[in-house]
């Protein structure tokens, strides 16, 4: 009997057997689905009001974060766009302020060469200032150009198309110049016209009210405001003819035998960059 009922189950389980079991199965689940409409509509109609919706919101999600990473890579494509504008701004005022050098490098080159052109009958080498004692005035500084290039103690100094000062130490590269604004100058001036004689003393104090001293004027000479003063022929370390500046409130002395005053200087000391040393020297004497 065990041997009968082997035999029937293994019967069932051939290949054929479980194809027919199989194909059953799928028509009832056939009939079952057809009969059951209704009820797949229901689930359908779930599945619509459920499952669209989600679907909807979820990509409106995906739109937003979309947008929100687009947004942000246009932002950084812009900040970077940013970045390299301010870079070629910068660059470009720098290459401004190089031609805005040059250009005012070809300027005082320029006035220099008509200073010269203007006391041509002096020979002149042309220097640059280097260095310059501390405060807001160049009373005394330094000029790239010495004994190698002909300068020697003595030799006076222009710039601005008047007196700047004279040298005081050389060594073969460099030269110390004494500006007529330090407080240990002294000039002896004179008019073009009247010849009468003045001295021009510096004082740091008074020039930065835009003056230095005039004095010991005669006080019957010619020397009015705004008359022009230049270096006399009786100075023993300055050369005649230098423009120095230009009178101003011209008074009488209270020993009713002297005028004093002020002097605008004609160099700006509060800008040399460019002066002409004049390698002529004047003979010494004990004169000032």
């Amino acid at each position: 009997m065990k041997d009968k009922l082997d035999m029937k189950i293994k019967i069932q389980l051939t290949p054929k057997a479980t194809l027919v079991l199989a194909t059953i199965t799928c028509i009832g689940l056939m009939g079952i689905t057809y009969f059951s409409k209704p009820s797949a509509l229901t689930v359908r109609e779930v599945v619509g009001s459920v499952v669209v919706p989600m679907q909807e919101g979820i990509n409106e999600i995906g739109s937003w974060f979309f947008g929100l990473t687009e947004k942000k890579i246009k932002l950084e494509e812009a900040l970077a766009e940013n970045e390299a504008l301010k870079n070629e701004v910068v660059a470009l005022q720098e290459e401004l302020k190089g031609y805005q050098s040059d250009s005012y490098r070809l300027q005082e080159l320029e006035e220099l060469l008509q200073l010269k052109n203007t006391y041509a009958n002096y020979d002149t080498v042309g220097a640059t200032v280097v260095s310059k004692d501390p405060g807001n005035w160049y009373h005394k500084f330094t000029i790239n150009k010495g004994t190698k290039d002909g300068l020697a103690v003595n030799m006076n100094v222009i710039a601005d198309g008047g007196l700047v000062g004279i040298i005081t130490d050389v060594t073969e590269n460099f030269a110390t110049v004494r500006a007529i604004i330090s407080d240990e100058s002294s000039v002896s001036g004179t008019t073009e016209e009247s010849l009468d004689s003045c001295i021009v003393e510096g004082d740091l104090q008074l020039l930065n009210q835009g003056y230095l001293k005039l004095s010991y004027i005669d006080i019957d000479a010619d020397i009015t405001n705004d008359a022009e003063i230049i270096t006399s022929s009786i100075s023993d370390k300055y050369l005649p003819g230098l423009v120095i500046g230009y009178a101003k409130d011209i008074k009488e002395d209270s020993n009713r035998t002297t005028k004093s005053g002020y002097l605008v200087p004609k160099v700006d000391f509060k800008h040399l960059k460019e002066v002409l040393v004049i390698t002529t020297l004047k003979e010494t004497s004990d004169k000032k």
